[in-house]
């Protein structure tokens, strides 16, 4: 394959054919004019490409912006397929199913005022439709306006251009559930506030907005669900604001917009991120951040589609979860607490299911960004000391959504990795863990369910009315490892780190030698009947046996021992690729879009569009034979993934199956996240550079890497030969240069010995 660099000015303008995807390219910059935020945005409810809409966001901010198609409402936002836009809103969706909170919208208009979002809605097309992470634009054509937005990380600036006529209108719309606004013309102002949410909020939320414009108002008016008044003010059920002037052909108007969750003061206080820069300057200030934050890794040697889909799959990566704080008058941060209703201080973040993110999306905080996460961990402190328990999934609050007590990993291993270098009380936080492993919560994906019995019998028994059973118990076992490591880290009474070591062996109980998978087990001890592997939900969790029998991220060799061995483990990891993708989807009554993913992903019964599954691939380290890792690593970055509209196979998942991406382009991977070792796949650039947060560099050079060339031959770690199948998260952090050598063919004996494997608790002295 020929090799050759490109100037940057010409990679951005080179097209996506089939040609361009084969060429390499040894360097293209700026990393944010790869990024398509579009990805993944054909989606719906029935089939996941992805979930995602255009977050025109800073990294981590507190508000988005996003187009909208959907109704007000609607999880599905902004859908490619759709041909018209309602309005543009402040979103802090984390996805389709969890839906908004504190949304507000947006929408210029002009000719005869329509306020309503059916009748004000405009045709759009993508051909004029420019998406960036920091900018968006569009010609809503049936309103002659250009339409453009750039944001901080609490307020944003729009920019309207209008055509020659008398009746340009803005509307604000605060949406239904109970709204207010108010209109100020004699400051160009219009604040109000909205109450809309999907749950896990006090009674007093509210996403207080403020609106500035640049032109005196003509007409003012304000709407109580369908009726317009001339009233500046309106509370209702539904209540949004019109405002109205005559325009020039090209002429521009702006609006600077900020909010927040505290009140109105707060929101003018955010206000002024703005500053007294004009649009492009903010425009500009996020480009430049965005490029600092996409640079810190920075990729050389791969095709242009491989580099805009690891570009697009990073800045997915820097979005959730978000900032939930503000900054007083004091300047000292601040919380409106999603828990409690009261204003507190310090850190707070949200919109996080851990059960996705515990698997790469917080490794790779911890790798890249730890400072960070260490303000995340105060937050959760925060949570507990104002819940009584950590969020499994926060948005903003609590959720009663999925399983597992996945915060214990995401607690550990912050602290596993950068121990005492950020401050935040980690004995509170080991306080919660202990809390949430041993009871039952407020909500089912609280604590524990059915902690009596796990604790008891070690499990969770699949008769016993606890749906997702087995997937629960392998999921608390996993936790408890996190719990036993940390416990240690903390220096514990000893029979406390016993007694957590014990526990994280219970995935040995659902363990069936009959058909070699994992099994739901009665509370009798027998297990359940009739049993179908490929049945989904039931004692799973949005998977089936075959996807969960390989959730002992902490035991590989456990889980070999019981099989039998390497030879008979490799062959069940086989068949996973093997069999058919058939399946039972009579737990849900319905075939779900995660059934249909893998069905039309040709990967048999590999599920990559869901989380349980999605480290399996790297588990052929463990028993070695490394290169069916490499092969199949590489087969799942090329074939699920791409810069497309239909980018990914199955939900994004704030940044879980992104960061799947990223790990697993730089070649290595974090199957046991609260542990200190990634497992080496293979890596997908011929040079990568990470500048970690500390100053050092973790250079991984492959220069004869290619799509033919996949398989690991050798390896050099800092110019010495390197055996193992697993990178040191703790040598990394010390800077490295790891050298790869790639080849055609599998190299079957690098990797093989049981001393190059990576960690397991059975091999734990």
């Amino acid at each position: 394959m020929k090799s050759f660099s490109l100037p940057a000015l010409f990679l951005l303008s080179f097209s996506l054919s089939t040609v361009a995807q084969q060429v390499v390219v040894q360097q293209a910059e700026p990393p944010v004019d790869l990024v398509e935020p579009l990805m993944g945005t054909d989606s719906h409810y029935s089939l996941s490409h992805g979930n995602t809409y255009p977050a025109i966001a800073m990294p981590w901010g507190m508000n988005f912006w996003t187009p909208q198609t959907g109704k007000m409402g609607d999880g599905w936002a902004y859908t490619y397929d759709a041909t018209k836009i309602k309005g543009f809103k402040q979103t802090h969706q984390p996805s389709p199913w969890m839906n908004d909170y504190g949304q507000f919208s947006i929408m210029p208009t002009t000719g005869k005022l329509k306020f309503r979002e059916e009748e004000r809605q405009s045709w759009f097309s993508h051909k004029s439709e420019i998406v960036k992470p920091h900018y968006y634009k569009v010609y809503l054509a049936d309103h002659d306006v250009t339409t453009e937005i750039t944001p901080t990380e609490r307020a944003a600036i729009f920019r309207f251009t209008f055509p020659k006529t008398d009746s340009s209108f803005v509307i604000i719309d605060a949406f239904d559930k109970g709204s207010y606004v108010k209109i100020l013309p004699e400051q160009r102002k219009i604040i109000g506030y909205t109450t809309r949410n999907s749950g896990g909020v006090p009674d007093n939320f509210k996403n207080y907005f403020v609106v500035e414009f640049n032109k005196d108002f003509s007409y003012t008016a304000t709407f109580a669900d369908s009726t317009l008044t001339s009233a500046l003010h309106s509370t209702s059920n539904h209540a949004g604001a019109v405002i109205g002037f005559a325009t020039s052909k090209g002429e521009k108007v702006t609006a600077r917009v900020a909010s927040s969750f505290i009140d109105h003061e707060q929101a003018e206080r955010n206000l002024l991120e703005l500053g007294k820069m004009n649009f492009d300057e903010i425009r500009s200030q996020g480009r430049e951040t965005w490029n600092k934050e996409l640079s810190r890794i920075q990729v050389e040697g791969g095709t242009y589609a491989q580099m805009k889909t690891f570009y697009s799959c990073l800045y997915r990566s820097l979005l959730f979860p978000r900032k939930f704080y503000e900054y007083d008058a004091s300047g000292d941060v601040v919380h409106y607490s999603p828990y409690n209703g009261e204003v507190n201080p310090g850190y707070m973040f949200t919109d996080t299911g851990f059960w996705d993110t515990f698997r790469a999306l917080f490794p790779f905080l911890n790798l890249m960004y730890p400072e960070l996460n260490g303000k995340m961990q105060e937050g959760l402190s925060h949570a507990y000391d104002e819940s009584g328990w950590l969020p499994e999934w926060a948005s903003p609050g609590s959720r009663n959504v999925m399983v597992g007590n996945n915060s214990a990993s995401v607690v550990a291993e912050a602290y596993l990795k950068s121990r005492n270098a950020y401050s935040y009380d980690i004995e509170n936080l080991y306080e919660a863990l202990l809390h949430g492993a041993n009871n039952a919560g407020p909500l089912t994906a609280v604590g524990r369910a059915g902690a009596d019995y796990y604790t008891k019998l070690g499990y969770v028994p699949y008769d016993v009315g606890i749906n997702e059973n087995a997937a629960r118990t392998l999921e608390y076992a996993y936790d408890d490892f996190a719990i036993y490591q940390l416990a240690k880290a903390l220096k514990r009474p000893q029979e406390e780190i016993d007694l957590y070591k014990l526990r994280s062996r219970n995935y040995q109980h659902l363990y069936d030698p009959q058909t070699m998978l994992m099994r739901g087990k009665n509370k009798d001890g027998e297990f359940m009947k009739p049993f179908n592997p490929f049945k989904w939900g039931d004692a799973f969790t949005e998977g089936n046996s075959w996807h969960y029998s390989w959730s002992v991220f902490h035991d590989v060799q456990g889980l070999i021992d019981l099989m039998g061995g390497n030879k008979e483990f490799i062959a069940q990891l086989d068949k996973v690729f093997s069999l058919p993708p058939v399946f039972d989807e009579s737990y849900y009554g319905q075939v779900i879009h995660e059934i249909r993913e893998m069905q039309i992903a040709n990967m048999g019964q590999y599920a990559h569009g869901n989380q349980p599954i999605q480290h399996m691939i790297y588990l052929y380290n463990y028993a070695g034979e490394p290169w069916k890792a490499q092969y199949w690593v590489r087969e799942t970055l090329n074939r699920m993934y791409h810069p497309t509209p239909d980018g990914y196979i199955g939900d994004e998942d704030n940044g879980q199956t992104s960061a799947w991406y990223v790990f697993s382009a730089l070649g290595f991977y974090p199957v046991t996240p609260a542990s200190d070792q990634y497992v080496i796949g293979a890596p997908l650039f011929q040079k990568v550079t990470l500048q970690l947060e500390n100053g050092k560099k973790v250079i991984l050079n492959a220069p004869n890497n290619s799509d033919r060339n996949r398989y690991i031959q050798q390896i050099t770690y800092n110019g010495k030969p390197y055996s193992k199948n697993w990178l040191s998260h703790s040598e990394l952090m010390k800077g490295a240069v790891i050298d790869f050598e790639m080849g055609p063919e599998p190299n079957t004996s690098r990797g093989v010995k049981k001393e190059d494997f990576p960690y397991s608790l059975t091999n734990d002295n």
